[in-house]
């Protein structure tokens, strides 16, 4: 017997290899590579080898009739997840199974070596694999990055740390210091951050020339008239009220007119063309059809104003100002009956006008350059630059999303995810057009994905859940890519999760979602999942197509961290009695 067998196959099916163990000394002897996760080598009955996984162990104890001494017999489930060819070159496929009687080693370090040995494409480090710290896991950065990542986990077990600790890894930053910066790379990364906690993460001293786009409500430059018709809608018109198609009408009307009115280059306007737009124009309008009269004498039958002017056309009149109509009338001198939207749009008007007297949505309704003048179609190239670090050379783009009023979330979220998604769209086309591909690919980093993707079709986020599943679905293809942050991946949107190639799974203690995790992972590596809830922090499952076979790894903590970490709530709560200056916080709260 080999110095590192430990017993012989079973019985064996494409579902699960059984490894029967009948001496205790030698099961003692291996005892700490036989863990749950961990790896063995099962002959094949040629030079190649079998690579599982081990899903459980089970012990039988019985008692032998002549000395009376314990027996124990020990049967171990496995996984089939890969073959060593020649005991040299691993591949994923396990088209040969061992069968009964074959001798199964455990994967010692030479092994492992094997398993996980650097090659040209596998160049990206991820950590260290967890049961042993010797050996680095390194995975293939373009399929990683290219195809979407997943991670979850349960908070506190480490996925903003996880995630700083990928991004620090893409733009160079190492232990608080900036390795790129004699040398910017030409990464760029967009991360939705709903708690403000990776400012932090990328934030380094002046000496290391590091630049973080950060983007919050005081600073983010988002004009209205960049939505498109779903965003549109969503903010100004409820879909629950009884005329709201007749205010859908009347809207796309008003705003298309309104486009060509400042815009008169643009031969084909449409409701989604991407051009200035005054809504309070617009507003005029739509106020002016809930005020309308129709002058009904003889030859009339127009809109009437109170000085008898007929309007002919209305964009030349609605738009100015609030018109003063002539009063309806059934006398026959002064024939005047209401328009027919008269009346109708009074709560859509007051809507309007609450949207736009709202201070909280200055980035949205009001923006304005440095020089204090509103945004227009020629300021669209800024607008987009903000967004990928182009203003100012930037490889991280923070979209603090803490400060965004809770009803235009979606619709922020949404918008520049959709900007980002348009702008790689047309960049790679152009770039077709010379067969080449997109030099410039972008990747949106989602934290707390479930608050704006949700699994439910709920209308307040059926935006944002619009434009990320549109990421999802196509954006590979045009240089874009997801990394999906959430601590409860059940409610997040299942289209999205089915999209991702690559996951990371952290610790999960919640049923619901170690279950639903199970059934997104490969067929081959659901064994593993089994110690989801054993997992330690920063400890985590990896499983896609970037890495050659699921393994369990550490990962290191970034330096700088996210502020993610826990409150130490009782080391505070035993020192002496602390003082806090009340109106500091109240001075915040109010933005004074």
């Amino acid at each position: 017997m080999s110095a590192t067998e430990i017993g012989q196959v079973l019985s064996c099916s494409p579902d699960a290899i059984i490894i029967a163990i009948e001496n205790l000394k030698i099961f003692e002897q291996y005892k700490t590579e036989l863990q749950v996760g961990r790896y063995l080598r099962i002959a094949q009955g040629n030079h190649d080898f079998t690579i599982a996984s081990i899903r459980n162990i089970r012990g039988v104890s019985g008692q032998d009739k002549e000395s009376g001494e314990p027996i124990w017999q020990f049967q171990i489930e496995c996984q089939a997840i890969g073959t060593l060819i020649d005991g040299e070159h691993f591949e994923r496929a396990s088209l040969l199974l061992p069968v009964p009687t074959e001798p199964v080693y455990t994967a010692d370090t030479e092994t492992l070596d094997k398993l996980f040995a650097e090659d040209s494409s596998y160049q990206f480090p991820l950590g260290v694999l967890s049961f042993n710290n010797s050996i680095p896991l390194k995975v293939h950065g373009d399929r990683f990055f290219s195809k979407h990542v997943a991670v979850v986990g349960s908070t506190g077990s480490g996925k903003s740390c996880s995630v700083a600790n990928i991004l620090h890894e893409v733009v160079g930053i190492s232990k608080e210091k900036n390795v790129n910066a004699s040398k910017q790379n030409n990464s760029h990364i967009v991360i939705f951050d709903i708690h403000d906690e990776y400012s932090a993460a990328f934030t380094l001293s002046d000496a290391q020339s590091f630049t973080l786009n950060r983007l919050d409500i005081d600073t983010l430059q988002l004009p209205y008239w960049l939505m498109n018709s779903e965003e549109l809608e969503s903010m100004f018109i409820e879909s629950n009220e009884q005329n709201s198609h007749n205010q859908v009408s009347q809207f796309k009307m008003a705003v298309i007119l309104n486009k060509e009115r400042y815009n008169p280059s643009v031969k084909e306007m449409t409701y989604d063309t991407p051009v200035y737009f005054s809504i309070e124009e617009v507003y005029n309008y739509i106020e002016n059809m809930n005020r309308e009269v129709i002058g009904r004498l003889e030859g009339e039958n127009l809109p009437k104003l109170a000085n008898g002017t007929l309007v002919h056309d209305r964009k030349e009149h609605y738009f100015d100002k609030l018109c003063d109509f002539t009063p309806a009338s059934t006398a026959k001198a002064d024939k005047a009956t209401n328009g027919p939207f008269n009346g109708q749009f009074n709560r859509f008007v007051s809507r309007l006008e609450s949207r736009l007297q709202d201070k909280r949505l200055r980035f949205l309704l009001h923006p304005q350059k440095n020089n204090s003048a509103p945004f227009q179609t020629g300021d669209f190239d800024d607008i987009l630059k903000q967004f990928i670090g182009y203003l100012n050379k930037a490889n991280v783009t923070v979209v603090d999303l803490s400060g965004i009023p809770f009803e235009v979330l979606s619709i922020t979220v949404s918008l520049v995810s959709r900007l980002i998604f348009d702008f790689c769209f047309h960049y790679s086309k152009l770039r077709h057009e010379q067969e080449l591909l997109n030099d410039v690919p972008v990747m949106l980093v989602c934290e707390e994905a479930h608050n704006y993707i949700p699994q439910r079709d709920e209308a307040a986020y059926r935006s944002s859940r619009t434009s990320l599943e549109r990421v999802a679905k196509e954006g590979r293809k045009y240089g874009l890519s997801l990394m999906v942050v959430s601590q409860r991946p059940s409610e997040v949107s299942e289209t999205i999760f089915a999209q991702c190639n690559n996951f990371i799974a952290l610790r999960l203690t919640n049923i619901a979602d170690q279950n639903y995790v199970r059934r997104l992972f490969p067929d081959n590596s659901n064994g593993i999942t089994d110690i989801l809830p054993n997992l330690s922090p920063g400890e985590c499952v990896v499983v896609g197509d970037a890495i050659l076979l699921p393994t369990v790894v550490q990962m290191p903590l970034p330096q700088p961290a996210p502020h993610s970490q826990s409150v130490c709530f009782h080391k505070e709560w035993t020192v002496p009695w602390r003082d806090i200056t009340f109106s500091d916080v109240i001075r915040r709260w109010r933005k004074e």
